[in-house]
């Protein structure tokens, strides 16, 4: 792995939530200085509660106020920053829409605003989603040019974040800007220590928990499945290759495994009970919300520009994800901050070969 991070200051924004903890971990093996801002801890259990020790700050603000990450960027001089705090749930979107455009829009908004005013040099990573794109419910997965829109609350959200980027990007930080831009859109993300609500594997480890039958809302919908480090090693290559100039400024990645390893719903319930004990589902019986049925992302520029790709096939990441919630909740298991660490390290031995 490169060194590039080693003593460097990296701003995480939504180090709290599950993939932004996860990022933490891996930066932080890296050798990197680790800046967490969110404005609280969104579940309970959750995994940031167990590797808050490796953050040189830990801040709690609100990504709306206008101010706050000039104020971050002009004490902690960041060297890279990766954007991650959002409202990510599509339950939740319809829930509170209006908070949902707000985070997923005006934090973006001010974050840019705070890059564009800045004078220092800094490479950013915007995460945004594989729901920016407006959903056409094709097979051959969404390339990079694609239309950006969204019906649901959440997805309108991220591809009103992705017309922010763009202009931005355009206007304010052309190829020779000292601020380097990416965009970087990810597929279903599972593994360990995400406990949101909603989503497929947190209710699964919940009705396994418990001994209950889960029901699901939409067993045949189709998404592109990925370990949680998959995407995550995407970003930090991006940043990198950012960073170094081996690619354009104001690139846009799709990160996702490989179509032909898109799964069901129903797939991925069933796999489960390979690695559960006592786990069972069962189709609900009624739909609370629109969610699209198919959603597939092509990830060849990323395999050919980063030298990126999936590293953990279907199997394992059914295997590596309930593995992680199994230690959890042994008695005898490790410590959650060493399983976590184990998984990262294996996965990094994975991406030497």
């Amino acid at each position: 792995m490169s060194n590039l991070f080693k003593n460097k200051t990296v701003l995480i924004t939504g180090h709290t939530g599950f993939k932004g903890s996860w990022l933490s971990m891996m930066l932080k093996n890296l050798g990197a200085e680790i800046v967490g801002l969110s404005n609280n801890t969104i579940t309970t259990p959750s995994h940031y509660e167990h590797i808050k020790h490796i953050f040189s700050h830990d801040l709690r603000a609100n990504i709306e106020e206008k101010h706050i990450f000039t104020k971050a960027i002009e004490k902690y001089n960041p060297k890279f920053i990766f954007h991650l705090a959002a409202q990510a749930i599509v339950s939740a979107s319809y829930k509170d829409p209006f908070q949902t455009f707000s985070s997923n829009t005006i934090g973006t908004l001010n974050l840019l605003e705070a890059l564009r005013l800045s004078l220092s040099k800094c490479t950013a990573v915007l995460i945004t989603s594989d729901k920016s794109y407006k959903n056409l419910e094709i097979n051959r997965g969404y390339h990079e040019e694609d239309v950006i829109g969204g019906i649901d609350p959440y997805s309108g959200s991220k591809g009103a974040a992705e017309l922010i980027i763009s202009s931005y990007a355009q206007s304010f930080f052309p190829s020779t800007a000292r601020i380097r831009l990416g965009v970087a859109r990810a597929g279903n993300v599972v593994g360990g220590g995400d406990w949101s609500d909603n989503r497929l594997i947190p209710d699964a480890i919940r009705a396994w928990k418990n001994n209950e039958i889960l029901s699901i809302r939409n067993p045949k919908s189709t998404r592109p499945w990925q370990h949680v480090l998959d995407p995550l090693y995407g970003y930090i290559k991006l940043a990198e290759n950012l960073h170094e100039k081996l690619i354009p400024n104001n690139s846009v990645f799709n990160f996702g495994p490989p179509i032909s390893e898109s799964a069901k719903v129903e797939d991925i319930a069933d796999h489960l009970m390979d690695y559960l004990e006592s786990f069972s589902w069962r189709r609900e019986t009624e739909k609370e919300f629109f969610e699209s049925k198919l959603l597939a992302l092509d990830s060849t520029k990323a395999n050919k520009m980063l030298n990126w790709k999936t590293l953990l096939d279907l199997d394992e990441v059914i295997e590596w994800t309930t593995a992680w919630y199994k230690n959890f909740y042994s008695q005898s298991g490790m410590k959650t901050s060493d399983f976590s660490h184990l998984q990262i390290s294996q996965y990094f031995e994975k991406a030497q070969k």
